[in-house]
């Protein structure tokens, strides 16, 4: 048997392009000799697509897509993921599904059986688990499938009812075949690898592990499905962040690739970091119907780096820079933010702003009489600006990309409705010790952005000769704090156990409390570590920490 292996690229709810996309693949499956073609998890509709599983007409395309691809299996097997509705009246309305389809009609149906409601996932407000578990015969060949059991030894047995490869391995399958919808982040993949490594040892037969690729606003999934032999060596890895199809000979308890081998290298973080963050904004674009990008460019890394990014992902032509200085600008950063304009060849305009801030300050004087400057009139300079880059959007058609970092975004180092403003926010999962690596990334091969901006200190600039570290820690060191309570989920005695100041803790971790309303108002953030704001992290918006 002959097996092909498809990671794609979908785009939730859009059936047309989705459907058309499958098929073609199945037509190129089967030109090339392919007895089956395997697609990934939730491929039809899209994973995952929240509360449109709710509606009817949702339900129903996912319905006439399974119907249009089945016209074309004729020769050819297929396996998709997809929602199935369950007709039970006391159970969850769906299933998430693998379906098997050959000889024109749907031959079998798999539901997943490991249902994850952590971090990002919700899978237990839609679907109701499986409790049924029969392998696939095809050609000959006994098939276990089943559907992106991550969770597969990694949570203890009282936390769910039936291990499914446990159950399918009574059969003596030939073959595991799991359909993946598993997101990146930084540190997961080798996570993912070991997971599906520890099950081809423990039932000593093959794999194929089939991954989808693409940005869904905030996630982000990174392919690199994967292909095991019965001795749990990896034969072969797909691309990471590409589509990808390959085909394999599948003989009882071997797989032979049928394609010359390119040894797989696990690139450093920074580098996936930089492909998801690319592959996130060109999505978020490409998927919504956008196609410029705006963003204001100060002479900072936040802004050069974003800016960078968004060059790279839609084209220099598509992106425009807009320079704000101010009456506390400096001639260097003016000079850094041209000289990345030059070196991007992005579109940019200078709009000065120091008529407008003296204009609100003359309309607040008299309401703020008496009243000494502070950070209200700082606040005041992050809001027109943003004034000034929502009028260039309506006006022009660009889409505002947010330039506030993960570091800056914890402790409410932003202005609301001023710098925290945006459509989406390339970097706020990026904290700024490793905006900084990102930047030195992206000059890899030649300098892009200049090298005053990475070796100067950071400055929002908003009175004269402001500095970061006027309001907060060094960032090496607030960055690791940061790491340990969010990312880490550990308790501030735990951190300060860990050799950290314990008043330095204390007041870090009040700053991320009292901030959360701050970032509940903030644009979608692109997820590249294991903990992001905003799905993946959600929190009292009135609550008060003290462990």
């Amino acid at each position: 048997m002959i097996v092909a292996i498809a990671q794609l690229n979908y785009h939730i709810g859009n059936f047309e392009e989705n459907t058309e996309k499958i098929i073609d693949t199945i037509y190129e499956a089967k030109a090339q000799g392919a007895d089956l073609v395997v697609f990934s998890e939730l491929i039809i509709g899209g994973y995952l697509a929240k509360d449109l599983l709710k509606y009817s007409a949702f339900l129903d395309a996912c319905e006439e897509s399974l119907h249009h691809i089945a016209q074309v299996c004729d020769g050819i097997a297929c396996i998709v993921g997809a929602p199935i509705r369950n007709s039970s009246k006391h159970a969850k309305s769906l299933f998430n599904a693998a379906i098997f389809i050959a000889d024109q009609e749907i031959k079998h149906i798999v539901h997943k059986t490991l249902l994850p409601d952590y971090d990002i996932f919700d899978e237990h407000r839609y679907f109701e688990p499986n409790n049924t578990f029969k392998p696939i015969t095809f050609k000959g060949v006994n098939i276990a499938l089943t559907i992106c059991e991550d969770l597969w030894n990694s949570l203890p047995p009282f936390l769910y009812k039936r291990d499914p490869m446990k159950e399918l391995s009574r059969s003596q399958p030939d073959v595991m075949i799991n359909i993946a919808a598993s997101p990146f982040s930084e540190k997961h993949f080798p996570t993912r690898l070991s997971v599906v490594e520890s099950q081809v040892q423990k039932y000593e037969i093959p794999a194929f592990y089939v991954n989808g690729i693409g940005a869904h606003a905030e996630i982000i999934f990174d392919g690199r499905s994967m292909v095991f032999d019965k001795d749990a060596h990896v034969l072969d890895i797909l691309n990471d962040f590409a589509e990808d199809i390959r085909f394999y000979k599948v003989e009882k308890d071997n797989i032979l690739p049928l394609h010359t081998i390119v040894p797989y290298r696990e690139s450093a973080d920074i580098a996936r970091i930089h492909q998801a963050l690319v592959l996130g904004i060109k999505d978020f674009f490409g998927k919504s119907g956008f196609q410029k990008a705006i963003l204001g460019l100060s002479g900072g890394i936040d802004s050069a780096v974003v800016a960078a990014l968004a060059c790279e992902a839609l084209g220099a032509e598509n992106v425009m820079a807009v320079l704000m200085p101010s009456i506390y600008s400096t001639d260097h950063s003016i000079k850094d933010a041209i000289d990345l304009v030059k070196n991007t060849g992005c579109l940019h305009e200078v709009i000065p702003i120091g008529d407008a801030v003296s204009s609100f300050e003359r309309t607040m004087a008299p309401a703020f009489k008496g009243k000494a400057p502070d950070i209200t009139e700082e606040n005041i300079q992050a809001r027109v600006r943003a004034i000034v880059l929502m009028a260039m959007s309506n006006k022009h058609g660009y889409i505002l990309l947010n330039t506030s970092n993960k570091s800056e975004a914890a402790v409410g180092y932003g202005t609301l409705y001023g710098d925290m403003a945006g459509a989406l926010g390339v970097i706020g999962d990026v904290f700024k010790t490793k905006v900084y690596e990102l930047a030195r990334y992206i000059n890899r091969s030649q300098e892009i952005i200049p090298e005053n901006t990475i070796v100067k200190a950071p400055s929002a600039e908003l009175r004269p000769d402001q500095k970061d570290a006027d309001s907060l820690p060094d960032y090496a060191v607030l960055d690791e704090i940061l790491y340990q309570y969010i990312e880490l989920e550990r308790s501030v005695q735990d951190i300060i156990n860990r050799g950290f100041a314990d008043e330095l803790v204390k007041r870090i971790v009040q700053m991320v409390v009292r901030a959360e309303f701050k970032r509940f108002q903030s644009p979608p953030i692109l997820r590249v570590t294991r903990k992001a704001f905003g799905t993946g992290r959600s929190m009292p918006l009135v609550a008060h920490h003290s462990f």
